[in-house]
């Protein structure tokens, strides 16, 4: 619980650094633009899923803890489906904080479309917790497992992100999501597969990690 509590923690510091850094770069008394505004909110909440699932997968490398799990009667999707889950709690009470660092030091707002706004978040972090589970135990062990996932991690986000990004920032500009449906198709069909080839691969990494 410990690493967990220190993952957590890593995550809200990094991601409030981002946002306060690019912050500094606005002339005094402007406010970002709501594209760029949600952009920092996904990469903030990228890297931060990075440090989440390292530290969710480094319970299994002491003590040989992954050797217990493989042989218990408990199938290897309840250990993906609970790292997922544990992942996505996580990483959604960093990007409150990290909404609430958008708001003091960028000056945004969701103009109050919060439920909107609450959705479409979920949306991208199904498919974000479903890469990071499953690439987590593909990089379980490796002595530079930060910078394995990374690598892995980051390039097979991009579309996923990218809706993010076109969605959120139609938010925090006040626009209507009438016309970013097609952004938000992609997303969901990013859910669908990823989460699809996760459940199907992740019995074999998990076993071969």
């Amino acid at each position: 619980m410990l690493g967990l509590g220190l993952g957590l923690v890593q995550t809200i510091l990094l991601g409030l650094l981002i946002i306060f850094v690019f912050s500094l770069s606005l002339p005094i008394g402007e406010t970002m633009t709501g594209q760029s505004a949600a952009a920092l909110f996904w990469l903030a909440s990228a890297f931060g899923l990075v440090l989440l699932f390292n530290a969710l997968y480094h319970f299994e490398e002491p003590n040989n803890v992954r050797l217990g799990l493989l042989m218990a009667p408990i199938s290897p999707v309840a250990v993906f489906a609970s790292k997922a889950l544990a992942g996505a709690i996580l990483l959604f009470l960093a990007q409150v904080v990290f909404v609430l660092g958008l708001i003091v030091f960028l000056g945004q707002s969701l103009h109050g479309q919060w439920l909107c706004g609450l959705g479409l978040v979920l949306a991208v972090d199904i498919g974000l917790v479903v890469m990071g589970s499953l690439l987590g135990a593909l990089s379980q062990g490796q002595a530079a497992r930060e910078s394995l996932l990374s690598v892995i991690l980051f390039p097979l986000l991009v579309p996923l992100l990218l809706g993010g990004v076109k969605l959120c920032g139609a938010l925090f500009s006040g626009e209507g999501l009438a016309e970013q449906h097609q952004w938000l198709t992609l997303v969901l069909a990013f859910d669908a597969l990823f989460s699809a080839v996760a459940l199907i691969l992740f019995p074999l990494v998990f076993r071969e990690g």
